[in-house]
Parts: C-alpha cells; structure tokens; sequence
C-alpha cells in the first residue's frame, strides 16, 4: 500500500493480485482480511510518520497499542462489574502473568485476531455497561453506540468475527428467555447484528460466509419470533410449557434459515471446517490430507495438564471456580423465580445476596461457559477465554455482593454479613495482589530484561540466493509456510500459500506436499508444471521430521492419504514402488536428475530447478 502512487491504486492491486500465486487472481485483502492493513497505511501517511518512523515499527506500534486497549478494556468491564478499581488492577494483573495462555502477541504480531479482539473486548465493556439496569440515558446511549460501532469494527477485522458473536447472541438469548433482563435493550443488540452483518457483507466484497452464518439465522429467528408477539414469560403452567415450545421454535427456525441460505447463496468459504468438526468428534472417519493434518495441528487439540497448572500456579484457576459456580448456582435460582412467575428486580441491593439477579452478571457467566467449553475442545479457543476467566475472577473477589449471596446461603449470624463481605472484597485481592507482586514480579523484570534475535542463518541464505540468483518470473514451490516466508522476503511467486479458507489453495497445499510422499518423479514433476513452477525447494526438516504425535508427521498423512500406509492395529504397510520422493531426488540418479536439476543447498533446505527440456538419458 505504501509502494503504491495512490490508496484507490493499492487497494485495486491487492483486490486483483496476479503476483502472489501462480495461474491465480485473488482477492488478497478479501481472502487474507487485510482491512487492518489497509487502514494502518493511510494512518501511517496521514499522520506523516514517514520520515519518524519505519513502516515495520508503526505497524508494530499500532498493534501493540490495540493490546493496550484489550487490556483496559478488560480492566473497565470488571472495574464496571465490582464497582472497585481493584478488580481491574488484579484482572491485568493475571492477564500479564498468564500472558503464554491470553495472547499470542509475544511471538505472532501480524495474526488478525491481534488486530479483532481489543474491538471484542471494548463491544463486551460497553454491553456490560448498556446490560445494567441502574444506568442513566446519557450512559447507555454511549453504551449503545459503542457496542454498535465496535461490533461493526470487530467483524470487519477477522474473518471468523461472526462465529463469536454468534456465542454472545446464545448468551443474550438465554438471558431473554428466562426473563433475566429487560426485552427491548436485547432486541436493540440484535438489530446492531444485523445492521453490521449487512454493512460487513456490502464492504468485504460481498462476502457470501456473512450470509450464511449461523449468526444472521439465529438473529433472524429471534426477530421472527419477536414479530409473531410470542409472549412465554407468565409464571402460569401453560407458560412454562410454551416456554419449551419456544426454544424449540427458535433452534427449529435457526436451523431451517440456515439450510435454506447455504441452498440458495453459492458459497464456498470455510466449507472444510463442517468436515473437520465431523472427523474431530469422531462422527466421520477420513483419510484426507487436509483433515488429518488439522486434526494434528496443537490449537485444535484438547489442552494440556500444563495449561491447567499454569493457570492453578497463579491462583487464577481455583479463583475463578469458586466465583463461576457462586454466580451460577444464584443465576439458577433466578431463573427459577421467574418460572415461578416473580417478577424482574429493577435495582439489587447489596442485602439482598442476589447477584444473579444483575442481567450483565448472567450474561458473563453464560458467556464464559460457551467459551470455556470450546476451551476445553480446542486449545486454541483458549486465547478467547483466559482473559475473560482473568476478568470474572477479579470481579468476583473484589465484588462484596458475591460474598454477601455466599453468606445468605450459609445463614452466617456470628459476623454482621454486609460487614464481612465488604472486608473480605477488599482483603482477599489485597492478598492475592501481594502475592502475585512477590511471586511473579521478580520473574517478569527478568524476563523484560532479555534481549533475544532471530536467528535462522539457513533461512537468511535461501533468501539472500533467491534474490540475487533467481530470475525476476520464477515461480518457487514447497511447503505453505516457506512459501509464505518467500512471498514476504522476497517478493517472488509462489504455488501456495498458508492459507485455509481457500478450498483450491487447500488442495493446492496437498498436491505440493506430495514431494515428502512415496510418489514417482513423473507424478510430482506433472504437479509442480501444472502449477508452472520453476523451482522446488525440499526442507529436510519435513523430509527427516521425528514427530512426537503418533501418525502426525506430514509423510505419514500423506502415506495414509495416499493409501501407502494403512494405521490400525500396528503399521501395516503396503507396498509402493517409489521410495519417498524428498529422498531419492538428494541421490542424483535418472529419472530424478532428468526432470529436477540441484542448483543451491545448505543444512536445512534443497533447492532444484525444474528442467523445461527432459532428458532421458542415463
């Protein structure tokens, strides 16, 4: 965008780029969401940083700023939720020091969801604020206009923005349903849904995912239901019967929607994660490369007993329990009352020990038990939900009510209860303080205090020959991430990319990783020329890999794909008449040298020329 002589001429190159993939116009900042960027270069030249500051560092700049905002956006929803400025000191307090399991900011700067969640926290901040029931105009007009525009920000900046929302619709849902907060200011949401998922769908080209998402089904669903006037919130028996009918009506109504939008809007984008939800809960067995590798990949594995005890280590985990199930246990008996047809309280007094009467309340704890369940699933969903655990167990110590519903539950007499509950919110995170400050400050200093640098001597040299000996229109083929890493160095032309949003990139990223299976030179020289590549580059890293998950190296995928290599009871192998491609091109001998020629090489990478005229003598 910088390089370009005009913002509309930049914008037009990346929305028609010829000369990332070869034989492939893509839509670059529709496909890679590259909305963040777009807007970092017109701030970078509007603000005249060019002779300040180098690109790089404003780009750093700018996303570690966003982390700075996602922090304190944190720190004020809590602050709103307890009503004490404690609970934002120690709900950043645990977010720094569980950093490894909040964020990935330390060692992936670029990630869309660096640039979307700090808008996904300050939406929750303001909804927080805009849920309660004791605010004034002025303050939940604010509110209302916040959640508006950073709903709107956060669906721009990453493409699977509409997945999460879709949680938090569940959420305000639930919390409607059971009459756990007044019905206008819920419907209000849902019309900011709706208004961002059409202002999303004209401005990202038309994205047809938008239009498919189960976000806009279920927000549809509940605004039929609301036009239809089904009123289910009497205490009366036959209420509690429709009540039932309704939630069945809502899913029923979601469900069809859906199917009849993916009917009639030609769709492609995230097809593969349907699959891939199939195979991971064990509903459809496959051999597909692509499946089988994802189901390797760390993030989409279930978490470790390390990710737990770090979080036990910080006193974050038996904290957040302990408030989750006091709120949840008074969140039910909320619920129960309104079956029982009481009515909704406008204002919660501490004396009353009922802090699931408060609507933002209820929404935090629905909200992080959607969340916490993917967690549990996926590991890397815990990058959504750690920061809110670090938010609702700082809310929850420093709040006296939650220690007030706790002694209204025990029938404590000895003490005067309002008196305890107001000492102990502000004794325990006084103590918790003092002992992260103790344990994990010292560890933090240290750490601040290292100096690292990157150093991969072996990749530097692939990028230093490709620059200064490959011809200007060569086009590389290898590994998706090296692929990657050569677009971004050099600037030359790739097969494929890691992307895998792209069913014909996805399928892509297989054929080019048939270099590292047992398939002839024939084969693999057919697939690299119908790509028109000219060079191929082999990492022995792959070719050699000794991975630590049984069957998850990539040349066993492949032989499992390839139907080489059948994983039941043992390894039962059958037979191939190809030795494994990455090793035998090393040795030099026909037909390997007649079709592939060794131009550079080092420890980690093989580089060969794709010969244009074959010969075929030995």
């Amino acid at each position: 965008m910088l390089k370009a002589p005009s913002f509309e001429r930049g914008v037009y190159d990346l929305t028609h780029n010829n000369k990332t993939v070869s034989l492939k116009t893509i839509n670059a900042v529709q496909q890679m969401t590259l909305y963040p960027e777009l807007i970092a270069s017109v701030l970078y030249q509007a603000t005249g940083s060019e002779e300040v500051i180098e690109p790089v560092y404003f780009y750093i700049g700018i996303v570690f700023g966003l982390q700075g905002i996602y922090v304190t956006a944190l720190f004020v929803t809590s602050w709103v939720m307890s009503g004490t400025w404690l609970a934002g000191m120690l709900t950043v307090a645990w977010f720094i020091i569980n950093r490894i399991d909040t964020t990935r900011i330390e060692y992936s700067i670029p990630l869309r969801e660096n640039w979307a969640l700090p808008y996904f926290a300050c939406q929750v901040a303001a909804l927080t604020g805009y849920l309660k029931n004791n605010i004034n105009t002025s303050v939940e007009r604010f509110c209302y206009l916040l959640v508006s525009a950073s709903t709107y920000t956060f669906m721009m900046m990453w493409e699977y923005s509409h997945y999460l929302l879709f949680l938090q619709a569940i959420s305000l849902f639930l919390l409607d349903s059971f009459s756990l907060m007044q019905t206008d200011k819920v419907h209000e949401v849902y019309k900011i849904y709706l208004l961002s998922l059409f202002l999303g769908y004209l401005l990202q080209f038309e994205n047809p995912a938008l239009l498919v998402s189960p976000l806009l089904s279920l927000v549809a669903s509940l605004m039929l239901a609301k036009c239809l006037q089904l009123n289910v919130k009497k205490g009366t028996r036959i209420a509690r019967m429709m009540k039932v009918m309704y939630f069945y009506l809502i899913f029923t109504l979601t469900v069809m929607l859906n199917i009849v939008m993916k009917t009639f809007v030609p769709h492609k984008e995230n097809g593969h994660m349907l699959k891939f939800l199939e195979a991971k809960f064990g509903l459809n067995m496959t051999k597909n490369f692509t499946m089988n590798w994802l189901l390797c990949q760390e993030s989409l594995q279930a978490p470790s007993q390390d990710f737990f005890l770090r979080l036990t280590q910080s006193s974050l985990l038996p904290f957040y329990i302990l408030v989750l199930i006091i709120c949840l246990f008074s969140v039910i008996q909320a619920i129960f009352r309104r079956i029982n047809g009481k009515p909704l309280k406008e204002i919660v007094t501490l004396e009353d020990g009922q802090i699931g009467e408060r609507p933002e309340i209820v929404y935090h704890v629905i909200h992080t038990i959607l969340l916490g369940s993917l967690a549990m699933v996926l590991e890397g969903m815990k990058y959504l939900w750690t920061p809110y655990v670090c938010m609702l167990a700082a809310f929850g110590v420093c709040s006296p009510e939650l220690w007030m519903t706790l002694f209204k539950w025990l029938r404590l007499r000895a003490v005067h209860p309002i008196f305890l509950a107001l000492i102990l919110s502000m004794a325990v995170p006084t103590i918790i303080g003092f002992s992260l400050w103790k344990e994990f400050f010292p560890r933090i200093m240290t750490e601040l205090s290292e100096l690292q640098e990157f150093y991969d001597p072996d990749t530097v040299e692939l990028m230093t020959w490709i620059k200064r000996q490959a011809p200007v229109a060569a086009v590389f083929a290898g590994s998706p991430q090296l692929m990657g890493v050569i677009k971004l160095c050099t600037g030359w032309m790739v097969t494929n990319l890691p992307l895998y949003n792209d069913e014909d990139l996805l399928k892509r990223n297989e054929n080019i990783y048939q270099i590292y299976s047992k398939r002839s030179a024939e084969d693999i020289y057919k697939i690299l020329t119908s790509y028109k590549a000219n060079y191929l580059i082999v990492e022995d890293a792959i070719c050699n890999e000794v991975g630590t998950m049984r069957g998850c190296r990539v040349k066993d995928l492949l032989d499992i794909a390839n139907g080489h290599v059948v994983c039941e009871e043992g390894d039962n192998f059958t037979y191939s008449k190809y030795g494994r491609f990455c090793h035998e091109i090393k040795i030099n001998y026909s037909p390997y040298v007649n079709y592939f020629t060794r131009v550079y090489w080092n420890r980690s990478y093989f580089v060969y020329k794709i010969n244009t005229v074959i010969s075929f003598q030995s």
